[in-house]
């Protein structure tokens, strides 16, 4: 796949069926992810990969914070089986340090970009992603189970495997008009 071509039809794939990356594959995605713009080079991110029966355990995460919660044993069921959706989910974390020069939003989007990066990556390989985030993305509880510290934040959860289906290429969205001259 060309650059230009990855950049403008990207789209996630929420339907993601095994295999999921090979070693050669997600060493890719790993050097994807290190392209990430990292102002003072902090590497401000950090990344739990989930694959085979071990995303039971992050099943069992996302079930003991919709415990913790309250929600419904519906609920809870459905929160532990999310992870099986796909072969392999990278939990992606911003590491925070404290910088006076790297402002903690600025790290925030170096791990956003590194997030992008890989699902990039795996699209560019012929492989499928999408990026979610939802409430788990939110939850303290999740994030001190992810190894989090208080000040860290969860960027998001990358479902990564083959694609079910092909991959839907949404529309073009009318982007000129979010652009003005200064």
């Amino acid at each position: 796949m060309q650059a230009i071509e990855l950049l403008t039809t990207r789209s996630s794939m929420p339907r993601l069926i095994e295999p999921g990356p090979s070693p050669a594959q997600f060493e890719l995605l790993q050097r994807a992810a290190a392209r990430a713009p990292d102002h003072m080079a902090l590497m401000p991110y950090r990344f739990v990969v989930y694959t085979g029966a071990a995303r039971q355990r992050l099943g069992a995460i996302y079930r003991g914070a919709a415990e913790a919660k309250g929600l419904s044993e519906d609920a809870c069921l459905q929160a532990s089986q999310l992870p099986l959706r796909a072969p392999m989910v990278i939990a992606c974390l911003m590491d925070y340090s404290t910088n006076e020069k790297v402002p903690r939003d600025e790290q925030f989007a170096s791990a956003a970009c590194a997030t992008l990066l890989m699902q990039q990556a795996a699209f560019a390989q012929n492989l499928g992603a999408i990026w979610r985030t939802g409430w788990f993305a939110e939850d303290t509880q999740v994030l001190r189970e992810l190894g989090g510290k208080s000040d860290d934040a969860i960027v998001g959860f990358l479902y990564v495997g083959t694609p079910a289906v092909p991959t839907p290429i949404k529309p073009e969205k009318a982007i000129a008009e979010k652009f003005s001259d200064g």
